[in-house]
Protein backbone atom coordinates (compact mmCIF):
# COMPACT_ATOMS: atom_id res chain seq x y z
CA UNK A 1 0.00 0.00 0.00
CA UNK A 2 1.32 3.15 -1.17
CA UNK A 3 1.81 6.19 1.79
CA UNK A 4 -0.80 8.30 0.39
CA UNK A 5 -3.66 5.67 0.52
CA UNK A 6 -2.22 4.28 4.05
CA UNK A 7 -2.74 8.18 5.49
CA UNK A 8 -6.36 7.96 3.73
CA UNK A 9 -7.31 4.96 5.27
CA UNK A 10 -6.37 5.86 8.48
CA UNK A 11 -9.11 8.95 8.42
CA UNK A 12 -11.78 7.02 9.65
CA UNK A 13 -14.76 7.93 10.71
CA UNK A 14 -14.13 8.38 14.64
CA UNK A 15 -10.76 10.72 13.85
CA UNK A 16 -12.77 12.85 11.32
CA UNK A 17 -15.53 13.40 14.35
CA UNK A 18 -12.53 14.24 16.88
CA UNK A 19 -10.53 16.32 14.68
CA UNK A 20 -14.30 18.61 13.99
CA UNK A 21 -14.69 18.54 17.62
CA UNK A 22 -11.51 19.82 18.90
CA UNK A 23 -11.26 22.48 16.71
CA UNK A 24 -12.24 25.98 17.54
CA UNK A 25 -13.54 26.45 13.99
CA UNK A 26 -16.93 25.06 14.00
CA UNK A 27 -18.97 27.04 17.23
CA UNK A 28 -17.38 30.31 15.27
CA UNK A 29 -18.99 29.22 12.13
CA UNK A 30 -21.91 28.74 13.78
CA UNK A 31 -22.14 31.94 15.60
CA UNK A 32 -21.64 34.05 12.58
CA UNK A 33 -24.66 32.11 11.09
CA UNK A 34 -26.41 32.47 14.04
CA UNK A 35 -25.67 36.37 14.17
CA UNK A 36 -26.34 37.28 10.76
CA UNK A 37 -29.81 35.63 10.72
CA UNK A 38 -30.95 37.34 14.16
CA UNK A 39 -29.36 40.75 14.24
CA UNK A 40 -31.64 42.18 11.69
CA UNK A 41 -34.13 42.20 12.81
CA UNK A 42 -33.22 41.39 16.40
CA UNK A 43 -34.60 38.25 18.24
CA UNK A 44 -33.21 38.47 21.46
CA UNK A 45 -33.13 34.29 22.19
CA UNK A 46 -31.41 33.34 19.10
CA UNK A 47 -28.46 36.00 20.05
CA UNK A 48 -27.72 34.61 23.51
CA UNK A 49 -25.79 31.61 21.78
CA UNK A 50 -23.11 33.63 20.08
CA UNK A 51 -21.32 34.66 23.13
CA UNK A 52 -21.56 30.88 24.65
CA UNK A 53 -20.16 29.68 21.71
CA UNK A 54 -17.59 32.28 21.29
CA UNK A 55 -16.63 30.95 25.38
CA UNK A 56 -16.72 27.95 23.96
CA UNK A 57 -13.94 28.02 21.22
CA UNK A 58 -11.90 29.70 24.01
CA UNK A 59 -11.78 27.06 26.02
CA UNK A 60 -10.59 25.09 22.83
CA UNK A 61 -8.28 27.02 22.16
CA UNK A 62 -6.75 27.36 25.97
CA UNK A 63 -6.54 23.98 25.64
CA UNK A 64 -9.91 22.57 27.36
CA UNK A 65 -10.41 20.69 24.29
CA UNK A 66 -12.64 18.16 25.73
CA UNK A 67 -15.00 20.80 27.83
CA UNK A 68 -15.17 23.18 24.83
CA UNK A 69 -16.25 20.64 22.66
CA UNK A 70 -18.84 19.59 25.29
CA UNK A 71 -20.11 23.03 25.39
CA UNK A 72 -20.24 23.48 22.38
CA UNK A 73 -22.55 20.27 21.33
CA UNK A 74 -24.47 21.17 23.92
CA UNK A 75 -25.54 25.18 23.14
CA UNK A 76 -25.06 23.82 19.08
CA UNK A 77 -27.41 21.15 20.18
CA UNK A 78 -30.62 23.75 21.81
CA UNK A 79 -29.72 25.87 19.06
CA UNK A 80 -30.78 23.47 16.32
CA UNK A 81 -33.69 22.60 18.07
CA UNK A 82 -34.97 25.71 18.94
CA UNK A 83 -34.24 26.64 15.19
CA UNK A 84 -36.03 23.21 14.11
CA UNK A 85 -39.32 24.62 15.84
CA UNK A 86 -39.56 27.58 13.46
CA UNK A 87 -41.53 26.91 10.27
CA UNK A 88 -40.84 29.39 7.24
CA UNK A 89 -44.29 31.46 5.68
CA UNK A 90 -44.09 29.74 2.28
CA UNK A 91 -42.13 27.67 -0.05
CA UNK A 92 -40.47 30.52 -1.80
CA UNK A 93 -38.59 31.42 1.54
CA UNK A 94 -37.12 28.49 2.13
CA UNK A 95 -35.31 29.13 -1.32
CA UNK A 96 -33.88 32.21 -0.60
CA UNK A 97 -30.43 33.24 0.38
CA UNK A 98 -32.28 33.46 4.05
CA UNK A 99 -32.96 30.18 3.73
CA UNK A 100 -30.04 28.64 2.46
CA UNK A 101 -28.64 30.13 5.60
CA UNK A 102 -30.46 28.75 8.00
CA UNK A 103 -30.10 25.35 6.61
CA UNK A 104 -26.58 25.81 6.73
CA UNK A 105 -26.64 26.98 10.35
CA UNK A 106 -29.15 24.38 11.06
CA UNK A 107 -26.75 21.44 9.43
CA UNK A 108 -23.91 22.77 11.50
CA UNK A 109 -25.17 22.94 14.44
CA UNK A 110 -26.59 19.29 14.43
CA UNK A 111 -22.66 18.46 13.07
CA UNK A 112 -21.28 20.34 16.06
CA UNK A 113 -23.92 18.65 18.22
CA UNK A 114 -22.60 15.25 16.98
CA UNK A 115 -18.95 15.79 16.84
CA UNK A 116 -18.69 17.57 19.94
CA UNK A 117 -20.93 14.93 21.71
CA UNK A 118 -18.46 11.68 20.65
CA UNK A 119 -15.22 14.16 21.69
CA UNK A 120 -16.59 14.68 25.10
CA UNK A 121 -17.48 11.35 25.60
CA UNK A 122 -14.61 9.51 24.74
CA UNK A 123 -11.61 12.35 25.79
CA UNK A 124 -9.17 11.35 27.83
CA UNK A 125 -9.07 13.87 30.16
CA UNK A 126 -5.51 13.09 32.21
CA UNK A 127 -3.88 12.92 28.18
CA UNK A 128 -5.21 16.33 27.67
CA UNK A 129 -4.33 17.88 31.24
CA UNK A 130 -0.72 16.76 30.45
CA UNK A 131 -0.32 18.22 27.16
CA UNK A 132 -1.48 21.59 28.65
CA UNK A 133 1.32 21.04 31.36
CA UNK A 134 3.76 20.42 28.64
CA UNK A 135 2.57 23.19 26.73
CA UNK A 136 3.12 25.36 29.70
CA UNK A 137 6.36 24.37 29.97
CA UNK A 138 7.27 25.54 27.08
CA UNK A 139 5.14 29.43 27.82
CA UNK A 140 2.54 28.22 25.02
CA UNK A 141 0.09 28.88 27.56
CA UNK A 142 0.20 31.94 30.22
CA UNK A 143 -1.58 31.40 33.66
Amino acid sequence: MAPQEESKASLTLASQLKAWGTSAIPPMTLTTLIISLHARPFQALPMLFPPLLIFSSYLTLAGFKIDGAGMTAAWSGIYTLLAARRRSASLRSRFSLRGFVRGSAMALGAANTVAGFYTYATGDRKKEEEERRELNRWGVYRD
